[in-house]
């Protein structure tokens, strides 16, 4: 055991430092790695005021983003990050700036520490160049100013009351579009007070992000019920429906079934998208461990008060699109069904009349055959008849009408068991 754990040591040694002797890294470990760890939180010194942008930029406005964050870094005296980078912190001398891109959004949060010589009403969006914020692609779903100031316990009752009577809790104060937060900080790290802050961020943004789904549950929600009325008249036209009227109201359900589809598909993304935005609104505010202050709700109040109802319209559509869809699917199962028991009696009356024309057309080959007999014995006694009165001519001692009288049965018999050989063999091929 004690030479096996001297050789595991020297291999470790051999792998951490003079030669690597592991196999080479995946493709992915490094970028999983950087992933876990390069999104870490702000470090805030109180006093600090704070910005947050989120944006949504298409997909053909990437080029342009990076643009804009090479510029921002250039503002800063900054070394610009890679163009395949989705994340960077930029750390200048009067602002930080803290990039990163999502799967359906850009956050920009500019940092801005206060000093004595700072104006009460400068935040941190004032540093940068106006002509840069104006040129930001896409559009902004979240703007948000944060304070973060330092005070003693028995203050938080004072600075409540300077918000006046507004909602304070996700209120729209001011007028520079943007929400306001007010952290007091009475004795938090640098961390600390940077995770709080960045939670507060968070839960604003992805609000937001689940919010985009409320306008198309309104509209989705009037849809589905000219739907559901429309799959309710084809319902009850089933009932009493006559046979020949079934392709139409089959092709009526289908074209509806296509509408259904179609509608759910455009929406499932979005939908889903709410769903994952909020649980990360409320795993955000459990993280925060909220108290109560006086005359002040919390956030998990507010959420919940303003948030949880058009999340839950939007669970509704998109479990009244799933039952639509099975509503849907349910009737065109039984209408194939009718219209498959509908064809399967045409096709056995098809198939009892063409058994029918069978056995007629077998009698009227079996009619035909006894005639082509007749005719062809005909032709046959002809041909014996003019060689009985040729050998009668040539001294022979017949009789042509006894030769043919006695030549007609043989003739039909022999004609009558070869069709009916032939007959055999064509069925049993």
């Amino acid at each position: 055991m004690a030479g096996a754990t001297r050789a595991m040591n020297g291999a470790r040694g051999a792998g951490q430092g003079a030669g690597r002797v592991f196999p080479a890294d995946d493709p992915q470990r490094r970028l999983l790695h950087d992933e876990v760890h390069a999104r870490p939180p702000a470090r805030i010194v109180t006093p600090e005021r704070i910005a947050h942008l989120a944006l949504r930029i298409p997909a053909e406005s990437r080029d342009a983003e990076t643009g804009c964050i090479a510029e921002l870094a250039r503002f800063l005296g900054v070394a610009a990050p890679r163009a395949a980078a989705s994340f960077a912190w930029l750390e200048g001398d009067a602002l930080r700036a803290k990039w990163e891109r999502h799967t359906e959004f850009t956050s920009l949060t500019f940092f801005r520490r206060v000093t004595p010589d700072t104006r009460r009403d400068a935040g941190a969006l004032d540093v940068l160049p106006r002509e840069w914020l104006a040129a930001l692609p896409g559009t902004t779903i979240v703007a948000a100013r944060v304070d973060v100031r330092r005070a003693a316990p028995e203050e938080v009752a004072g600075e409540v009351a300077a918000f006046g009577d507004a909602t304070i809790v996700g209120s729209t104060i001011g007028d520079d579009g943007c929400s306001r937060f007010l952290v007091l900080d009475h004795a938090l790290g640098e961390r600390q007070a940077g995770r709080y802050v960045q939670r507060l961020l968070e839960i604003e943004t992805y609000r937001m992000m689940a919010l985009l789904a409320f306008p198309l549950a309104r509209e989705v929600g009037a849809s589905l019920t000219h739907a559901e009325a429309r799959l309710a008249r084809i319902t009850e036209r089933m009932i009493d429906v006559a046979p020949r009227e079934e392709p139409q109201l089959l092709d009526d359900l289908t074209r509806l079934a296509a509408e259904v589809e179609r509608g759910e598909s455009a929406s499932r993304f979005r939908f889903g998208a709410a769903a994952a935005y909020y649980r990360l609104v409320r795993q955000r505010i459990a993280e925060l461990r909220e108290s109560r202050l006086p005359r002040v709700q919390t956030i998990a109040e507010f959420m919940g008060r303003r948030l949880a109802p058009a999340m839950a319209t939007c669970e509704s559509v998109a479990n009244r699109q799933d039952e639509l869809s099975a509503r849907v699917a349910r009737a065109s199962q039984l209408l194939r069904t009718r219209v498959d028991i509908t064809l399967e009696r045409q096709n056995q009356d098809l198939l009892a009349s063409m058994d029918r024309r069978a056995k007629l057309q077998l009698r009227l080959q079996q009619t035909v055959e006894g005639l082509s007999v007749a005719a062809i014995t005909y032709y046959a006694a002809g041909l014996v008849d003019y060689l009985a009165k040729a050998g009668s001519s040539l001294g022979l001692p017949l009789e042509p009408d006894v030769v043919v009288g006695v030549a007609i049965p043989l003739i039909a018999l022999g004609l009558w068991r070869g069709l009916r050989r032939l007959r055999r063999s064509l069925g049993h091929e």
